[in-house]
């Protein structure tokens, strides 16, 4: 597991990795330290986040796209510009079917994301 240092203030997203998760889906580590992460996802169309729960906190940003957003049993249609707030233990996922970008930030870091 790797934490990104104190001094690793910026990142540059053209040069930061990009990581293909599989399934339609792509990944970027924007920052974090063990309290905060924020992490850019990429969907294309039609793609479906599997639904699943976590420890974190997490509120959800739609930079482009339209998102079918599922908070325990409430669905909500998101588009650019809104977001949500996830609790601890929510059972959560999206599907987008004009594929987009959200930003993720969780509280504390997901450590899962940061294992090699």
């Amino acid at each position: 597991m790797k934490m990104q240092r104190e001094s690793a203030r910026f990142t540059d997203g053209s040069k930061a990795p990009i990581e293909d998760l599989g399934g339609g889906l792509k990944r970027q580590m924007l920052g974090y330290n063990d309290e905060l992460m924020a992490v850019k996802i990429w969907f294309d169309e039609g793609i479906t986040a599997y639904s699943h729960a976590h420890r974190h906190s997490q509120v959800t940003y739609v930079v482009e796209g339209e998102f079918h957003f599922t908070i325990d049993d409430e669905t909500k249609i998101m588009k650019a510009g809104d977001s949500c707030y996830i609790p601890p233990n929510a059972q959560h996922g999206a599907t987008s079917p004009t594929g987009g970008i959200l930003i993720d930030t969780f509280s504390p870091a997901r450590l899962d994301f940061l294992e090699d």
